[in-house]
């Protein structure tokens, strides 16, 4: 299996109720659901306030790396990514476990 974990830092004035947010949460949401690969998926807002902390994260797994690939390159992940690449940055850790 391979954990697939990503972490979200809004940009500078970005914020949680902003209307591109919201459609790019929901469009995450929805991926659990949407994509066969996925073995496990959850999503959420970060409840810390400490500053080196990220504001939204992923934690997903998927069985291998082709696995991992067709994720990736399915058209409603590809969808949710262009909208968070309005208002984001983010990190990723692929590991095996």
């Amino acid at each position: 299996m391979i954990r697939h974990l990503v972490l979200f830092k809004l940009n500078e004035g970005v914020r949680r109720d902003d209307p591109r947010v919201v459609e790019g949460v929901a469009a995450f949401r929805a991926l659990g659901e949407q994509i066969e690969d996925l073995r496990f998926w959850e999503c959420g807002w970060n409840i810390s306030d400490r500053p080196i902390a990220h504001d939204f994260a992923i934690n997903s797994a998927v069985e291998d790396p082709d696995a991992l690939k067709r994720y990736l390159e399915h058209p409603a992940h590809q969808a949710g990514v262009a909208l968070w690449r309005e208002f984001a940055t983010w990190v990723i850790a692929d590991y095996e476990f």
